[in-house]
């Protein structure tokens, strides 16, 4: 059975901090892709949760993490630029992303963020009673109960975040 030494130390310390039960997923870092992994490892796209970080357009932009399903689109340009208070906004890059989270691409997860970065969650993403997220790294995930993100003081969940693909 993995264990949390699989998952980034940012993150173990930050489960830890919040006393949240949790299942460490071992994942081949080849597989850690949404599409990749529901595939390889049985976990139905419904239960499947990704952390997308989008950055304010603009000299000094501003940061914020966003949590959907796979079965969702996240709306940036209405639900989420409204609620980051900005006129535009955008999925942002690799790079100032691996740099304000010290995650990787692919491993994003909610927990062990900075926290003055705001996480807004869209209410989907409450509904299962299990959900999988990132473990910080391309090499493990987190089957958690969503509930759990109600630990995190920097979460509000946000109804119309994210939009049902057609």
């Amino acid at each position: 059975m993995p264990d949390a030494d699989l998952l980034h130390p940012l993150v173990r310390d930050a489960l830890a901090s919040l006393g949240v039960d949790f299942e460490v997923m071992e994942c081949d870092p080849a597989l850690a892709d949404t599409a990749a992994f529901v595939a390889a490892y049985g976990v139905p796209l419904d239960r499947s949760a990704n952390t997308i970080v989008v950055a304010s357009k603009g000299a000094e932009p501003t940061y914020v993490a966003c949590i959907v399903l796979a079965t969702t689109s996240l709306d940036v340009n209405n639900a989420v630029r409204r609620e980051m208070g900005v006129r535009k906004a955008s999925f942002a890059r690799a790079e100032p992303v691996i740099e304000l989270t010290g995650m990787e691409i692919g491993g994003v997860t909610p927990f062990g963020l900075p926290s003055t970065m705001p996480i807004l969650v869209d209410s989907r993403v409450m509904k299962p009673d299990w959900i999988v997220l990132g473990g910080g790294n391309r090499s493990s995930k987190l089957r958690i109960a969503p509930h759990a993100l109600d630990e995190v003081p920097s979460v509000r969940v946000i109804e119309g975040l994210a939009f049902v693909r057609g």
